[in-house]
């Protein structure tokens, strides 16, 4: 099974794009994976997609001729590797990229939008959000280079930051509303659709998971109230000290003693129904607060 991060790559790939947005693409792609060997332009990619974008882009902007070489590496599973070797106009890509590099925030959105999109492509990617947690990352052979996509990404008001990894830069973001914002930034519209309906449900999700913990502390929170009243109403009674409530107050604590789980507002609707007392939630506790306060005065003797 495809991982989302393939999906979404294959899914780039076929979006077409006018002369400066690939430009913009495919430097935004070399400027993170390109190697100069023995004056050559070498790229060596995984994704069979992203090596047929790559082929074609340079092709059609450059009018050059590539290199293609295709291995198979079996070791613990089968990896294929496409190596697209570059001889011609070398120079004058290496300028391009430079040039670009130096002056990316002058860019139209649509070009920016591009660049990030070679970015991707070359060293992104984004967890499954049914399997992990939101991340988007892209990794960045320098800080310089890394710096670069950070600006590019915040001129489009994502929040994305810069963590050191061993001998690389990632760029990363962690909101998943900004992913989602940087999905819809690529055109990936399958993908944007199927992490929003992921997000959704998880969102609901956790939102109904929230609700039962806060019942839940809530019952245990009553659940303790209950056990210090009855606690308090049977120190009462071990010390012959039922003869101090006044008869209104010595109600409460017989139906708190015959109705023990119940909450302040159940135990008011009894008391209200059964007998010619009407009193509130907030008279019952009232009644409770004198019951304590009797109890807490006799320990301080």
């Amino acid at each position: 099974m495809a991982s989302f991060t393939k999906e979404i790559k294959d899914e780039v790939t076929k979006i077409e794009t006018n002369k400066l947005e690939s430009i913009a693409e495919v430097n935004g792609y070399l400027l993170l994976t390109s190697n100069i060997i023995d004056n050559k332009l070498c790229l060596y990619i995984e994704n069979n997609s992203v090596a047929r974008r790559l082929f074609s882009l340079l092709k059609r902007i450059y009018n050059i001729n590539i290199n293609l070489t295709i291995r198979t590496y079996k070791r613990f599973n089968i990896k294929t590797i496409y190596i697209l070797e570059i001889k011609e106009k070398v120079d004058f890509i290496l300028k391009d990229i430079n040039d670009m590099k130096n002056h990316i925030l002058d860019y139209s959105d649509e070009e920016r939008a591009s660049f990030l999109k070679g970015c991707f492509l070359a060293n992104g990617s984004i967890n499954d959000p049914s399997k992990s947690k939101y991340h988007l990352e892209i990794f960045a052979k320098d800080e310089d280079i890394a710096n670069i996509i950070n600006k590019v990404l915040h001129s489009f008001d994502l929040s994305s930051k810069i963590i050191k990894r061993e001998k690389e830069y990632m760029v990363y973001i962690k909101s998943a509303e900004e992913i989602s914002d940087f999905i819809k930034l690529l055109g990936a519209v399958n993908s944007l659709f199927y992490y929003e309906d992921i997000r959704i449900y998880r969102d609901h999700k956790n939102m109904v998971n929230r609700l039962n913990n806060c019942e839940q502390a809530n019952v245990e929170k009553s659940m303790k109230t209950c056990r210090e009243q009855i606690d308090n109403i049977n120190y009462l009674i071990e010390h012959d000290m039922m003869m101090l409530l006044d008869d209104k107050i010595k109600l409460v604590a017989d139906y708190r003693l015959k109705y023990p789980e119940t909450t302040l507002q159940e135990l008011s609707d009894i008391i209200s129904m059964e007998t010619d007392y009407e009193i509130t939630k907030s008279g019952i506790n009232h009644h409770f607060r004198k019951i304590k306060d009797l109890v807490t005065k006799d320990k301080e003797k």
